[in-house]
């Protein structure tokens, strides 16, 4: 029978581990699992997802100053990111609804099939990594991992209003 003592050291390596974990993933998320995803596309999407996942707070629009926020890069990064995705024909600039003054990002039907097309690959790749996996623990890993993501968001959110 396993004590507490026993049961801390494997929990705080496995905790410690989780770090070194992501880095990892980090660094082979552009590797193909089944089909190749370029390096160009996989940076496309992060653009497009942020679009079509919208304002984060009222009153929020998707500018090219929000795209650079979000993703942590400098201004002129985020400009060429997202001029790359209006030149492959997923994005184009358009008039600000409440202040004419700013150019808004929108998805075109070619972005937001783009996003349907990487979404499909992400999926056949979690289904191939996972394959050997029981059903269950494939499903509880992809809840666990979202409410993961969540809880990063609502971090996020917290710290930008702290009132």
């Amino acid at each position: 029978m396993e004590t507490s003592t026993q049961s801390q050291p494997r929990a705080a390596e496995l905790l410690d581990a989780v770090g070194p974990a992501f880095s990892r993933l980090r660094r082979t998320q552009a590797l193909s699992v089944e089909q190749q995803v370029s390096r160009k596309d996989m940076t496309r999407t992060l653009v497009l997802n942020l679009v079509q996942d919208g304002p984060e707070h009222e009153g929020q629009e998707i500018t090219v100053g929000v795209v650079g926020e979000r993703l942590a890069v400098d201004p002129s990064v985020a400009s060429r990111m997202v001029t790359d995705c209006i030149g492959a024909g997923y994005l184009v600039r358009a008039a600000s609804q409440r202040d004419g003054r700013r150019t808004i990002l929108q998805l075109t039907p070619e972005g937001e099939e783009m996003l349907v097309r990487f979404r499909s690959h992400q999926r056949s790749a979690f289904e191939r990594i996972t394959q050997s996996w029981p059903e269950e623990d494939r499903l509880e890993f992809a809840r666990l991992l979202i409410k993961y993501v969540d809880s990063i968001g609502e971090l996020q959110h917290e710290a930008a209003d702290p009132s």
